[in-house]
């Protein structure tokens, strides 16, 4: 038999209360079973742990060193359980650049209103699966295509795509550009999370790429000029930066939003996110509505909502 917790609360409880009998009351348990689990522990590890020698019990030696790591590994299981405790009244959702956009809010406040035992939280991680892989997040919000047997997806809605730019640059001055504009230009891409690739452009467009790491890498390398970028519309609502405009870019694909959870055990209230998430996509405006140029940074916030890049 191997130790168990039962049989290192009960030394602990025994020490702190200096009798078996009192910490047969703590425990709430006889003082025969309190006397049948320390016995237990002590011939599973091969020597006395308590002195019952007087009227109050006292440590033995290898009894004082048990009960020290004792306390540490029951600490280290309260904190398991705090943990999960917490995970119960929260649902994390990853995003790797802007969460939902302009839902984002709204979201939260219809969320907190509907489920206010259950706060919605989102986190940052730039990862493929947007923290979801690593255990950062419980749901996670996905613009690229993601190729893992382990988790399942469902669409929530889509976005278009947005270029950045230097707002020196003549783009700025446009109120949309075209794919062909942007591969003029050195073009910013985040190969790790990002949904831009150069496969977006055809294949004689002779694009030059610089790699990036993150949204405040990227949008700094297009602040200074020294490149351009496209990303999904969410970044231009989320993410407004000083010196960078963003501009609807007509003719590339549209993104798929979709959230993404672990297949074999999906959170709490999942259905209830979807529903609330693709009610708010559903009631975006039509895109004609949507293709007056986005305010640079230090104006008014750029139309759109999402992470992408």
């Amino acid at each position: 038999m191997d130790v168990q917790l039962r049989h290192l609360r009960t030394l602990v409880a025994v020490v702190d209360a200096g009798t078996f009998t009192d910490a047969a009351a703590v425990l709430g348990c006889s003082q025969a079973a309190v006397s049948r689990s320390i016995a237990a522990l002590e011939t599973i590890l091969g020597t006395r742990m308590l002195d019952r020698s007087t009227h109050h019990v006292l440590l033995t030696g290898p009894g004082s060193r048990v009960v020290a790591h004792a306390r540490r590994i029951l600490d280290e299981v309260a904190l398991l359980r705090r943990i999960a405790d917490e995970s119960r009244a929260e649902l994390r959702v990853g995003y790797a650049y802007a969460a939902l956009g302009k839902h984002t809010r709204r979201l939260q406040k219809a969320w907190a209103a509907a489920h206010p035992r259950v706060s919605l939280v989102f986190l940052h991680s730039n990862s493929p699966t947007a923290g979801l892989s690593g255990g950062i997040a419980d749901v996670a919000v996905i613009r690229r295509p993601l190729e893992d047997d382990r988790f399942d997806v469902a669409s929530i809605g889509i976005e278009y795509r947005y270029a950045a730019v230097d707002t020196d640059n003549a783009l700025a001055r446009r109120r949309s550009v075209r794919l062909a504009d942007l591969a003029r230009y050195t073009v910013a891409i985040d190969y790790r999370s990002g949904t831009t690739s150069p496969d977006l452009w055809p294949p004689d467009a002779q694009l030059t790429t610089r790699n990036t790491d993150g949204v405040d890498e990227w949008l700094t390398l297009i602040a200074s000029g020294q490149a351009v970028g496209m990303t999904a519309e969410a970044t231009a609502n989320q993410n407004p930066r000083p010196g960078v405009a963003y501009r609807v870019v007509t003719d590339a694909p549209l993104i798929d939003v979709r959230l993404a959870w672990w297949k074999d055990d999906p959170p709490p209230l999942l259905d209830a996110l979807l529903e609330m998430t693709r009610q708010l996509y559903a009631t975006a405006p039509p895109r004609a509505q949507r293709h007056r140029p986005p305010a640079t940074a230090g104006a008014a916030a750029a139309p759109g909502g999402g992470t992408g890049r």
